[in-house]
């Protein structure tokens, strides 16, 4: 099986769920164009594998592109594992791993729902090396530095 990129989300706030779009605009040392994560520090984009997501469909959890407030949601491949430093290229954007999950101050709506979130253990951070257009269905390759 090829990793893909099945969505692409966006938000214009922080602390919200990501909308879904046709395309994201990723700028080089910035994130993506309209995100509200995008600048200059270590977390530009986020990005969450579905495998991951549907162990909290399982739970009773509906969720969706996106309600986790991930940037990318990828199929096939096991993000949350990956080293520090690891880089994916998705088309011409190249991103490089910085933070794998991260700490909850509150707890979300999943959590309340499911008793679990899966973003503090699975979600991965990135920071752009290159910049580029992702769109749903692109391959997504990992490669070392």
């Amino acid at each position: 099986m090829t990793a893909s990129v099945l969505n692409v989300c966006i938000s214009e706030t922080k602390g919200v769920q990501k909308k879904p779009v046709q395309a994201v605009n990723v700028i080089e040392g910035f994130g993506i164009e309209g995100d509200a994560h995008g600048g200059d520090w270590h977390r530009q984009v986020s990005l969450l594998a579905d495998e991951s997501a549907e162990k909290m469909r399982h739970l009773g959890a509906e969720v969706g592109p996106g309600d986790f407030a991930e940037n990318l949601l990828t199929r096939g491949i096991d993000l949350h594992v990956l080293p520090i430093g690891s880089q994916i290229r998705v088309g011409d954007v190249l991103l490089e791993v910085t933070q794998i999950g991260k700490e909850c101050h509150t707890r979300c709506a999943i959590y309340k729902v499911a008793g679990n979130c899966i973003m503090p253990t699975h979600g991965i951070f990135c920071k752009v090396l290159r910049g580029g257009t992702i769109t749903p269905g692109m391959p997504i390759e990992v490669t070392s530095k």
